[in-house]
Formats: structure tokens, C-alpha cells, sequence
């Protein structure tokens, strides 16, 4: 079911989603070669939990930890470990925080150092897609013309979009209807209605957009052809003529 937020709840979501936006702010100098995911996961928990707040992913059907760290070819819900960041990564830090019972999901790619020059595209081009995507939002248009939007500025630049994978509503749970893909065709799925929040999340590949589970520990998702992969993501509230990002400055 898809809900309507109310002015009180969009105010807890909008608190949820700051805490989110200062987590990443918080970790971004530590992304740096010789740190490990497991470390990036007990900084942001730790940073989470001083705010007032509880880590979303934490236990959600069974995950682990506090944040989702996937590093290069990993698309999503990498598991933090020994991994140790190393110059030329490309790592992906998908943050969700609970604020009294309302929560906050927003996932950025980072490089380590420098990266090759595709990857610099990689990382451009996603983050882009992105904001193509929030910009098809207003009240009166429908799911599948955000879809479209990120669909098409992907395609221009010859990047993977992973279809298994989608954005999806946001509020008392970390994951509501409805979904949000990132393909689509204009003028289809849901209406979008002022007081909606969703996250918008493309999952760009350099290269094939099929994808695997890791077998070992279930939850990793990796590019078939082991090609790198990039994961922006913001919470945004529709409003009539646009929306407003949540998980922003």
C-alpha cells in the first residue's frame, strides 16, 4: 500500500534523512586506501547512534551490520569485513538511519584515491542519472517516468542499468511500496501524489547489467562479467511542483 505522509511524518523523515546526509558527511574522510569496511561500519554505527538514531539495515532480514559497503564489482548489500580499501577502488556506502520509528536511505559511491578514467565516468554519469531521475518527479506524473529518465541518460552513456535491483518507498519501514525502477516507460505504474516519499536509487554498471548473489554469504550482489559498479541514492518527499530531497545538505 502506498502511503500519503502528513506533514508531522514528513518532518521525522526529513530528520532522518539529515542523520543520514551527516553520516555520509562524517565518513567521507576516512574513505581512504588502508581502512577496511569493517571499521567504515563501526564509524558510521557509532556516528548513527550518537544522533539519536538507530542503523535501519542493522538486523533487517537478517543483515549483519549497520551499513551496506560494496567495493568495485559488489552493486549492493556488501557485507563490511577484513577488506582492505585499496588506491583505485570504487566503494558504495548505502546509509539507512531510523529516527523515532521513521527512517532515512541514502547510498553514495566514493573513489579511493585515483581511479581510471572510466570509473571517473562510472561515478559521474550514476550520481547524474540520479538527479535526471528526481527531476521527472512532481505531483501528477507517474512512477515509471522517473524510470524512463534514468533509463535514457544511462543508455547515452553506455552504461549498465541493473533491472532486478529498484528504488522503492520510504517511512515507518526502510522499504515501502511502491517500487521505483530505474527503467520504465512514461505515463505508466503509480501516480504520483504530493506527501509520497521514495528513494531513487540507479545501480549503474560499466559493463553487463546481469547480475549474481555472492553464494558464500547470500546477500552481496555482484556483476556477472565482474565489471565495476556504481549506487547513488536519495529519500525525497513529492511535492507539486518537484520534490524535496531529505537526505541532502
Amino acid at each position: 500500500m502506498i502511503t500519503i505522509k502528513s506533514d508531522r511524518e514528513i518532518e521525522l523523515l526529513r530528520k532522518a534523512g539529515h542523520i543520514v546526509y551527516e553520516t555520509h558527511q562524517y565518513l567521507k574522510p576516512y574513505i581512504k586506501a588502508g581502512i577496511t569496511t569493517k571499521e567504515l561500519d563501526a564509524l558510521g554505527e557509532a556516528f548513527i547512534r550518537k544522533q539519536g538514531a538507530l542503523p535501519s539495515f542493522k538486523g533487517y532480514e537478517g543483515f549483519p551490520n549497520a551499513l551496506c559497503i560494496s567495493v568495485n564489482e559488489e552493486v549492493v548489500h556488501g557485507i563490511p569485513g577484513d577488506y582492505v580499501l585499496k588506491e583505485g577502488d570504487i566503494v558504495s556506502i548505502d546509509i539507512g538511519a531510523c529516527y523515532h520509528g521513521y527512517h532515512g536511505d541514502s547510498a553514495w559511491s566514493y573513489a579511493v584515491g585515483e581511479v581510471s578514467s572510466d570509473v571517473q565516468a562510472l561515478l559521474k554519469n550514476t550520481e547524474q542519472a540520479l538527479y535526471e531521475g528526481l527531476k521527472a518527479i512532481h505531483e501528477g506524473v507517474h512512477i515509471g517516468d522517473i524510470g524512463e529518465a534514468v533509463e535514457s541518460y544511462a543508455t547515452q552513456h553506455h552504461l549498465g542499468v541493473v533491472k532486478e535491483l529498484v528504488g522503492h518507498g520510504v517511512g515507518t519501514n526502510v522499504h515501502e511500496d511502491p517500487d521505483v525502477p530505474n527503467y520504465g516507460t512514461r505515463g505508466t505504474g503509480p501516480k504520483l501524489k504530493k506527501g509520497m516519499v521514495l528513494a531513487v536509487e540507479p545501480m549503474l554498471t560499466l559493463g553487463s547489467p546481469e547480475i549474481f548473489i555472492d553464494s558464500e554469504n547470500g546477500w552481496t550482489i555482484i556483476t556477472d562479467d565482474n565489471q565495476a559498479s556504481a549506487h547513488f541514492e536519495h529519500t525525497v518527499v513529492v511535492t507539486e511542483d518537484g520534490c524535496e530531497i531529505l537526505t541532502g545538505e
